[in-house]
């Protein structure tokens, strides 16, 4: 067999592609057309990019955002808002499991990453082999990697499931006897040096056949409390980075990728007191819980029956027409519309309280003292309980004045969106400050 570079040289071009991306095919590749196609879907994989768009917390400048927005779990929005149509309003429970086909459907055919909830993510990534004799495709093998991270009601265990599926091979390869390699990195932590035991069957390095025979495997990662910043929270981010490497077999040399890493996972530990299992009920090493540090939605529907129409139609006025909200400011564009512009929960009850009396003092002004006659309240947006509220010009001079909305609506729908609101923060355990963050949707 010649060397490398020689007439006769076997190697094997390896690419990273986002799971479910169209591939072209060996005949494709044979024409020469095809290898510009995979050039071309490598491109659009993204390069550089590391971590989904909707990551809050310090992560979020550890490597580049991506710029589309993660595969979410539509239908569960619209379960959302109708469980708040009912005799007693609450936020709907947040999912804490995902199956193998809930993932690879959420993927799609271009996401590297998908969200069905805070306590349930997964990424995936494909990776493809081009092996060559002379300078021309002989053969194609290729995987998908997915790995889906579900969290159980206030755990500390994260657990890792990684599946392994869609084992091909087409032409002249010597993929079956090429070791793959599977490692769960955790490359960084805020605060640095905090340790994690680490659990489950990682299988380590098995060929291309061994792994598509074994299929699925998992790892778990705990961290205990004690290792946090800020006292009251206890509070440890860090990135997990699924990682796949692998080597040519004999006779065949490897260009290109040796492997690559999948859309880093962002997992947060803490105990706040004003969550749930603050104290571990008796057991201080399991207190608090662990979440993915994403933004997640708030739902509220303006539909017809709906507990909550008022308020949501509200928003929704605030979100579409800003301009014929009060009080009036000619560039207003209220928060918590987008991951880049979200809203933050303040704990605060003097803020809280700041907040209301200003949006109370609109209503006033533009309704009359009497504003709350047949039984309305004044109802706020951005909500009374964010940093984004009302009275933010009193904490920042350089946010924009009057960049909010309130609007008298009848008293139940108020209080219900309230009750809402509450049970969302706890269901999904959002915390104070600006290393935290969501959203609103509004169905209607």
């Amino acid at each position: 067999m010649a060397g490398a570079g020689g007439p006769g040289d076997l190697r094997v071009e390896s690419y990273v592609l986002p799971v479910g991306a169209a591939k072209p095919s060996l005949e494709d590749l044979q024409g020469g057309s095809g290898m510009q196609r995979l050039r071309n879907l490598v491109a659009q994989a993204e390069p550089g990019a590391r971590l989904p768009l909707e990551t809050v917390g310090p992560a979020a400048s550890y490597a580049p955002l991506s710029h589309r927005p993660s595969g979410t779990a539509l239908a569960q929005s619209d379960s959302a808002a109708q469980s708040a149509v009912g005799p007693s309003a609450a936020a709907p429970e947040p999912a804490r499991t995902m199956t193998f086909e809930e993932c690879k459907k959420g993927l799609g055919s271009d996401k590297s990453f998908f969200v069905k909830s805070r306590f349930a993510v997964c990424n995936g990534a494909s990776f493809l082999q081009t092996w060559m004799r002379s300078n021309k495709p002989v053969g194609e093998s290729m995987f998908n990697v997915r790995v889906v991270g579900p969290i159980a009601k206030n755990s500390r265990v994260i657990n890792f499931q990684y599946y392994f599926t869609d084992f091909l091979t087409t032409g002249t390869t010597g993929a079956s006897a090429m070791p793959i390699t599977t490692k769960g990195n955790i490359p960084q932590s805020w605060p640095t040096g905090a340790k994690y035991i680490r659990g489950g069957k990682m299988p380590g390095t098995k060929t291309f056949a061994q792994l598509k025979a074994q299929r699925t495997f998992n790892e778990t990662v705990t961290a205990k409390p004690g290792q946090g910043s800020k006292k009251n929270l206890d509070l440890l981010f860090a990135v997990y980075e699924p990682a796949i490497s692998y080597t040519p077999p004999p006779g065949w040399t490897l260009q290109g990728a040796l492997g690559g890493k999948l859309f880093m996972l962002v997992p947060r530990w803490e105990s706040a007191s004003y969550l749930a299992n603050s104290t571990g009920g008796g057991k201080p090493e399991k207190k608090g819980a662990a979440t993915f540090s994403y933004l997640t939605a708030l739902t509220l529907s303006a539909k017809k029956g709906a507990e909550e129409q008022a308020e949501a139609a509200h928003i929704r006025q605030a979100f579409l027409v800003p301009q014929d909200t009060k009080p009036y400011m000619s560039a207003k564009k209220v928060p918590g519309q987008t991951a880049k512009d979200p809203l933050h929960r303040t704990v605060s009850q003097s803020r809280n309280d700041k907040n209301r009396a200003a949006a109370v003092k609109q209503c006033k002004r533009y309704w009359g003292p009497n504003y709350t006659n047949g039984g309305k309240e004044c109802d706020e947006y951005p909500f009374a309980s964010t940093y984004e509220g009302a009275a933010e010009p009193e904490y920042d001079p350089e946010v924009r004045k009057f960049n909010f909305s309130a609007k008298p609506i009848p008293k139940a729908d108020n209080q219900a969106g309230g009750l809402i609101l509450k049970s969302f923060y706890g269901k999904n355990r959002v915390l104070d400050g600006l290393d935290d963050g969501f959203i609103v949707k509004i169905v209607s």
